[in-house]
């Protein structure tokens, strides 16, 4: 029997949530199980969100962007689908060293309080209705296939999907469709960028002959 998943409504503002869950991450190391057990099942949208602070900035943590975005692309798929996720052992349980990713954290969740005063109800049409719940989860699924690209040396490759994914979660669990129209243009920005990066590295290669 499959259960379904529900975003509930809060007054508190995303960046309040996630400040308290990076409050509560102790130890050396944390997993993504570790993450999802702190947030609960109803926390889905915000663990999206939390996952994505890492790549706001132009910083370089070895294993991160594979484990979460592996992990937003399967959060995502249960958005969709309307299950709870499933995660694999390997992802799942990917040890990831506190130390290093508390100070990048720290300063998503600085850039989100910034923002999140901007962020309210309106443009309901695209936070509310299974019909869209699947739509915004296939483009958030999406966007953490596109942080998942091996182009961690290129400047904003992950830095891109990451603010895509940052505003179409905080703009569904907010309610604000303006936000997440924003997300959908960050996604279709980061494609023409990779497109324009792939178009460059095959004019480079013909240049030297590598294409033949």
């Amino acid at each position: 029997m499959t259960t379904g998943i529900g975003f509930r409504d809060t007054d508190r503002k995303t960046s309040e949530l996630l400040e308290d869950i990076l409050h509560s991450i102790k130890g050396e190391h944390i997993t993504l199980r570790d993450l999802l057990a702190m947030m609960g099942e109803s926390g889905l949208l915000l663990l999206c969100a939390f996952l994505s602070l890492p790549f706001l900035f132009p910083v370089s943590i070895p294993g991160v962007s594979t484990v979460f975005g592996a992990g937003i692309v399967l959060i995502s798929a249960a958005i969709t689908l309307n299950r709870l996720p499933w995660l694999p052992r390997k992802v799942a349980d990917r040890r990831l060293e506190s130390g290093k990713l508390r100070p990048v954290l720290e300063r998503g969740v600085t850039f989100l309080r910034r923002i999140d005063r901007f962020f309210k109800p309106r443009f309901s049409g695209l936070t509310n209705g299974a019909a869209m719940n699947r739509l915004n989860g296939l483009v958030l699924m999406g966007a953490g296939l596109l942080l998942m690209a091996p182009l961690g040396l290129i400047p904003f490759s992950n830095t891109l999907p990451g603010v895509a994914i940052l505003l179409m979660a905080a703009g569904i669990s907010q309610r604000d469709g303006l936000v997440v129209l924003g997300g959908y243009v960050m996604v279709v920005l980061t494609i023409v960028y990779f497109c324009a990066i792939a178009l460059l590295a095959y004019s480079a290669g013909r240049s030297f002959n590598l294409f033949g």
